[in-house]
């Protein structure tokens, strides 16, 4: 059975809460606070009545180990967020293409995956400061449906909570993303316990170019084999108008449960 339409349906059913949530005049929206770029999670939420689409144009990620060297790539890794109240909104993620290539050091044999990714969704509920401003702290639930194909979707559904909290220190911000899951098991079936936080510092290179320095630590309790990813990223966003953002990073690992390196670049557009 053709399972792909299902993201589809999200989509839709995301686009017609918004148009039913009360729109803002132009003149009263908030500053644009995207997802995008970046290992943390913003505690920032869409006003009520609009809707940001923000695309992962292009992804690479590399993992090397003495076995095997695996390339990822992910393209049109799209987020959905809409304004419901003036400090909640609702997310419908999904991956529209992922390509995975594994080749086998020994042997030399490579395998090849090309699948669509699994859809998630999100609520966040912020706490303080819906506009990002100052001290702002938000609560965000989420759950991963597992229609993906194999080997580029997780295989089973997966759940959590993220806490995103974030401070402005004069020209400077100090991000905190810690999050707690139910993640897949590696094997694709049943979940397990993971956990751990991102910890960021963004600063504004001018009125236009922002950028941002994490790093990010999380303990994964697979029952095939327990890690600690610890990986530290540089990221960069440009905003062209008070509606739209491109933006850039590259993420790298800091020891060997880690993948090597991430690059990627994307776009997000508020509507």
């Amino acid at each position: 059975m053709n399972r792909n339409p299902m993201p589809l349906r999200f989509i839709v059913l995301l686009a017609a809460l918004a148009c039913a949530a009360p729109a803002l005049g132009q003149e009263d929206r908030r500053d644009l606070c995207p997802d995008r770029p970046g290992l943390g999670t913003p505690a920032c939420t869409v006003d009520a009545g609009a809707v940001v689409l923000e695309a992962g144009i292009a992804d690479w990620t590399l993992d090397r180990n003495s076995a095997s060297r695996t390339d990822a790539f992910a393209f049109g890794d799209a987020l959905l967020r809409a304004g419901l109240t003036p400090s909640l909104e609702v997310q419908v993620g999904w991956t529209m293409l992922g390509h995975v290539r594994e080749r086998d050091r020994a042997s030399g044999d490579v395998a090849r995956r090309t699948r669509t990714g699994d859809v998630t969704l999100a609520l966040r509920q912020n706490l303080k400061n819906p506009n990002g401003s100052g001290t702002s702290i938000a609560l965000m639930p989420y759950a991963t449906l597992p229609v993906g194909g194999e080997g580029v979707g997780a295989g089973d559904w997966g759940a959590g909570l993220i806490v995103p909290v974030s401070f402005e220190l004069g020209a400077v911000s100090l991000g905190f993303t810690p999050h707690v899951d139910a993640a897949v098991d590696g094997d694709g079936d049943g979940r397990h316990l993971a956990y751990g936080s991102v910890v960021g510092l963004g600063f504004g290179v001018s009125d236009d170019i922002s950028m941002a320095a994490e790093v990010s630590l999380t303990r994964d309790r697979d029952p095939g084999g327990r890690s600690t990813e610890a990986l530290a990223g540089l990221s960069a966003g440009w905003q062209p108008d008070a509606d739209s953002q491109w933006d850039i990073g590259a993420n790298v690992g800091l020891n060997r449960d880690s993948p090597d390196v991430e690059l990627y670049f994307g776009f997000a557009r508020r509507f």
